[in-house]
């Protein structure tokens, strides 16, 4: 079967719709914030221990949107989601498939998974529309227990901080900075999957082409370093948990939207600090929610060279 929007080759079989493998390639190898490189860096990457520059997770969010579309058709423009956490480091060269499973109980509400060739699982949640219930982050983010009072580099940040609201736009060659050099033409040349409403010259049912969820994420998250947490530096962030949901959908190219960022969340692991950061995607100078991001970002302990001593303090102090 192939998705008439995007052209993909669609696999059923029972419950299960899948796609192709696909290699999504690496754009991010330029990237940087706080005057260094990123995680999407070899050099940077292989330090803390990944065998090269990994892909960034929303890329693979791009190989579920024909899958959604297979679910639930044009309501997945509306108010498609998709909720996920990511298993394991992929890099380019190697080849992915996406796998959405259908809930016989519940309609509006699908399991996603995505593996490499040899079986290895890079990213599990859920994808839904409007109505779907709880989500795979929801349901992970009312389960975080309480923060430690002893972490480092988010010493000084705290749930329910916030930032103001700030203007956002795309346009198919405006450079998104620093953290993504590259454009949405750029990127759409590169993408896994695309359809012919994601094309700048685009005729759609918006009057206006759609933006890919992953470059949602780009419009989310490029602003970042505009208005940064207090989060201590230098340091090394990799995305672990990401959401992004439709509300009044879709997301456009060549309009304007306004963000709020608010945190909404702290976690830590052995090697990690992390702070979940949902932000909100409004019409211009209303409360109109066009969508919005939830975003659980990962510090490396071992990439901030004070840590150590900075937590002996901590707890000395304590």
């Amino acid at each position: 079967m192939t998705s008439e929007i995007f052209g993909t080759p669609i696999e059923r079989s029972g419950t299960r719709i899948s796609g192709p493998f696909r290699s999504p390639k690496n754009m991010l190898g330029e990237q940087s914030y706080d005057g260094h490189a990123s995680i999407h860096d070899d050099a940077t990457a292989q330090k803390l221990g990944f065998a090269a520059a990994t892909i960034e997770g929303p890329t693979h969010f791009s190989q579920f949107e024909p899958l959604g579309v297979a679910a639930w058709g044009s309501h997945w423009f509306a108010s498609g989601c998709l909720s996920a956490s990511y298993k394991a480091a992929c890099y380019e060269g190697e080849e992915v498939s996406a796998h959405l499973e259908t809930d016989p109980e519940n309609g509006d509400r699908a399991t996603i998974y995505m593996t490499k060739r040899d079986g290895t699982e890079v990213l599990r949640g859920t994808a839904s529309v409007r109505g779907g219930g709880p989500t795979a982050l929801d349901d992970k983010l009312a389960g975080l227990g309480p923060a430690d009072l002893h972490r480092v580099i988010l010493e000084k940040v705290a749930v329910g901080m916030k930032r103001l609201r700030v203007a956002v736009r795309m346009d198919p060659d405006r450079a998104m900075g620093d953290l993504y050099p590259f454009t949405l033409r750029q990127k759409l040349e590169r993408v896994t999957e695309r359809s012919a409403w994601n094309m700048p010259d685009a005729d759609t049912p918006w009057g206006s082409p759609v933006l890919p969820l992953e470059m949602v994420s780009v419009l989310v998250h490029h602003v970042a370093s505009d208005d940064p947490w207090p989060l201590k530096s230098p340091r090394v962030d990799l995305f672990v948990d990401q959401e992004i949901r439709l509300e009044n959908g879709p997301v456009l190219a060549g309009h304007d939207y306004e963000l709020e960022r608010e945190v909404v969340g702290i976690s830590q692991s052995r090697r990690t600090e992390s702070m979940w950061v949902r932000t909100k995607i409004f019409e211009p100078g209303t409360d109109r929610l066009v969508a919005s991001m939830l975003l659980n970002t990962a510090s490396m302990k071992d990439s901030y060279p004070a840590y150590d001593g900075e937590r002996q303090a901590i707890e000395t102090r304590a």
